[in-house]
C-alpha cells in the first residue's frame, strides 16, 4: 500500500534538504502538503519521485527540488504578494500559500485550472485565488506582485510581467533551452528585467514563453 506520509519525508529529505535548501517554513510545507492531491488519481504514487511529472499536454508539475530551489531564492515574506504564473494542479501554489500573505495561481488550461481548485480548496489554501487566462499576459488585476513565480521554462526574458511587479519584486524562472537552461532570478533595473542565474535546471517550456523562430535565408 503507497505510504503518501513516508514518501514526502523521503522527497524533503533526500531530494530537497540534500539540496541545500534550509528554509524551515518551506520544508514544513513541503512535509504537510499530499502532493498526491494534486495529481489524478491514477499518478498519484508518481507524486514523490524525483523528477518533473508529466500531466499530459506539454505541462508537468516542476522538480520538487527545482521548484524549491526557486522558491527559498526568492525569500518570500509573510505580507508578500505572489503570482504563480503556471500553476497547472495547484501543487507549487499550496506551498506559496505557506510562506506569503496571498497568491494568485494564473492558468491557463481550463481543466488544469479545475483541477487547481478542487485541490487547492482541499487543502485549505484560503490565501490562493486562481485565474484564469493566457500565461504569458500575467495577471494585472491584482498586480502589483512581490514575487512571481514561472512554473516551468521561458525562452525570452518575461518582460510583460516584469511590468507586474513592484519595484523591489523578484521574478524567478528556467531560462533557456536545455542542456544550457538555468534556474534564473530577475529584478527591474530602470524598468527592465534583469536577471542572474542561480543553479542549473531544466524544465517543460510553458505556453507563450518560446523564442520567436528565426528567419532562415
Amino acid at each position: 500500500m503507497f505510504d503518501s506520509a513516508a514518501a514526502r519525508r523521503t522527497m524533503v529529505e533526500r531530494q530537497i534538504m540534500t539540496a541545500d535548501v534550509h528554509n524551515p517554513d518551506l520544508l514544513t510545507a513541503m512535509l504537510e502538503i499530499p502532493r498526491e492531491r494534486f495529481l489524478p488519481p491514477a499518478l498519484a504514487e508518481l507524486a514523490y519521485v524525483d523528477g518533473d511529472i508529466d500531466l499530459g499536454h506539454g505541462r508537468a508539475l516542476l522538480k520538487a527540488m527545482v521548484l524549491a530551489k526557486l522558491i527559498e531564492a526568492a525569500q518570500i515574506r509573510s505580507d508578500e504578494r505572489v503570482l504563480d504564473v503556471g500553476c497547472a494542479t495547484g501543487y507549487s501554489s499550496a506551498v506559496l500559500a505557506r510562506l506569503a500573505g496571498s497568491v494568485v495561481a494564473l492558468e491557463e488550461d481550463a481543466d488544469l485550472g479545475r483541477a487547481a481548485k478542487d485541490a487547492l480548496a482541499a487543502c485549505g489554501a484560503s490565501n490562493v485565488t486562481v485565474g484564469n487566462g493566457p500565461l504569458s499576459k500575467g495577471w494585472p488585476q491584482a498586480a502589483p506582485y512581490d514575487f512571481i513565480l514561472l512554473n516551468g521554462a521561458t525562452q525570452v526574458t518575461p518582460e510583460a510581467l516584469g511590468g507586474q511587479l513592484k519595484p523591489a519584486g523578484r521574478l524567478a524562472c528556467i531560462f533557456g533551452r536545455p542542456p544550457s537552461a538555468k534556474a534564473m532570478m530577475f529584478r527591474l533595473a530602470e524598468g527592465r528585467l534583469v536577471g542572474r542565474p542561480i543553479f542549473d535546471a531544466a524544465a517543460a517550456l510553458l505556453p507563450g514563453f518560446a523564442a520567436p523562430a528565426a528567419f532562415v535565408f
